[in-house]
């Protein structure tokens, strides 16, 4: 903690700015990564994260509000978990937190990113 703070004191720009969803600020490369190849969190934006199971399953607009309520107040605490392949983002999980983003006008949402292959968007299909 102490040494936040005092990388904090000393690089005070990093307070100052901040994300488009209200979060601790990322950028666009790698920001923390558990060991080789883990799940990387970044900021993407929304239109190049594909949603191949939104048309099979309605949002519970309750919940979606609780959620732009929050984000709007203290931004977005836990990151979607997405899927690249080839270049490509698949969103498969945080549905509700991904529409309180579109709802918001936001266009960039934190993301846990883990590489897979085809196959294994092949399994997330079916």
């Amino acid at each position: 903690m102490a040494s936040f703070l005092l990388n904090t004191l000393r690089n005070p720009s990093v307070i100052a700015s901040s994300s488009s969803n209200g979060s601790f600020p990322t950028s666009s490369n790698q920001v923390s990564q558990s060991g080789k190849g883990g799940p990387v969190i970044v900021e993407l934006p929304l239109n190049q994260i594909r949603r191949p199971l939104m048309r099979t399953r309605a949002n519970d607009p309750h919940k979606v509000q609780e959620l732009m309520d929050s984000i709007a107040q203290i931004g977005l605490q836990v990151p979607i978990d997405v899927l690249e392949v080839e270049g490509a983002y698949y969103g498969f999980s945080g549905c509700h937190r991904y529409e309180a983003h579109q709802r918001l006008g936001l266009p960039t949402i934190r993301c846990k990113i883990r590489r897979g292959t085809k196959e294994t968007l092949r399994h997330h299909l079916r």
